[in-house]
C-alpha cells in the first residue's frame, strides 16, 4: 500500500506521513532502517550531548524516543490488525525521555538498537494483508488506520532528523566543529 492509498490521514500525525514519499510501506519504512541514513553518525557524535535550548532533548535522547516511539506505534499496528477495539492511551514522550537514561548509554549502542526495532517492525508490517492495513483503531484520542501508522513509523524519524538539520546543525557551526 502506498501512501497515497491511506484511507484517511489522521489528524496531528499527519506531520509525520507527509515526509514520506508516495512509495509502498515496506519500502518506505525501509529505506530508513538505520537513523544514521537521516543524520550522519558523525553528525550526532559531533552534536553529542548539545542541545539548542533548556529542556530539549541531546542525540541520544532524541534517537531513544525514535526507539521507544517505535516499539509503542508498532504494538498499536499490532492490536488493531488483530481487530482488537480497545482505545489505546497517548504516552508521554517527556516523561519516558527523563526515566530512560538515555545519556548514560552509548549513541552506537543505541543507533543499534534503532536498527532492530525497524527491522522488527518491517517484519510485522510484512506478515499484514491489506484487510488488515486499512483496519483502524483509536490512539492519542485519534482514530488511526495499521497503514497510517506504517507511514507515521516511516516519517518520524525524518520529522527528527529535520529538526536536528534545522536546530541543531547551527550549534556545529557557532562552535566550530564544522
Amino acid at each position: 500500500m502506498k501512501r497515497s492509498e491511506i484511507p484517511f490521514m489522521p489528524e496531528f500525525f499527519d506531520r509525520y506521513i507527509n515526509r514520506v514519499a508516495d512509495i509502498e510501506l515496506l519500502d518506505a519504512l525501509s529505506a530508513f532502517d538505520r537513523f544514521e541514513k537521516i543524520v550522519p553518525a558523525e553528525t550526532l557524535t559531533a552534536l553529542g550531548d548539545s542541545i539548542y535550548a533548556p529542556g530539549k532533548w541531546t542525540m541520544k535522547d532524541i534517537v531513544q524516543h525514535l526507539i521507544d516511539t517505535e516499539r509503542i506505534m508498532s504494538y498499536r499496528a499490532l492490536r488493531f490488525a488483530r481487530n482488537d477495539q480497545t482505545i489505546l492511551p497517548g504516552f508521554d514522550e517527556d516523561l519516558f525521555s527523563t526515566s530512560a537514561h538515555a545519556t548514560t548509554r552509548h549513541l552506537e549502542d543505541l543507533l543499534d538498537e534503532f536498527a532492530v526495532v525497524r527491522q522488527a517492525s518491517i517484519a510485522l508490517f510484512n506478515s499484514f494483508d491489506e484487510e488488515m492495513l486499512l483496519r483502524t483503531g483509536i490512539c492519542f484520542n485519534k482514530s488511526v488506520s495499521v497503514a497510517a501508522i506504517g507511514f507515521i513509523l516511516a516519517g518520524h524519524p525524518i520529522h527528527h532528523g529535520h529538526v536536528i538539520q534545522e536546530r541543531y546543525l547551527p550549534l556545529l557551526s557557532a562552535t566550530g566543529l564544522i
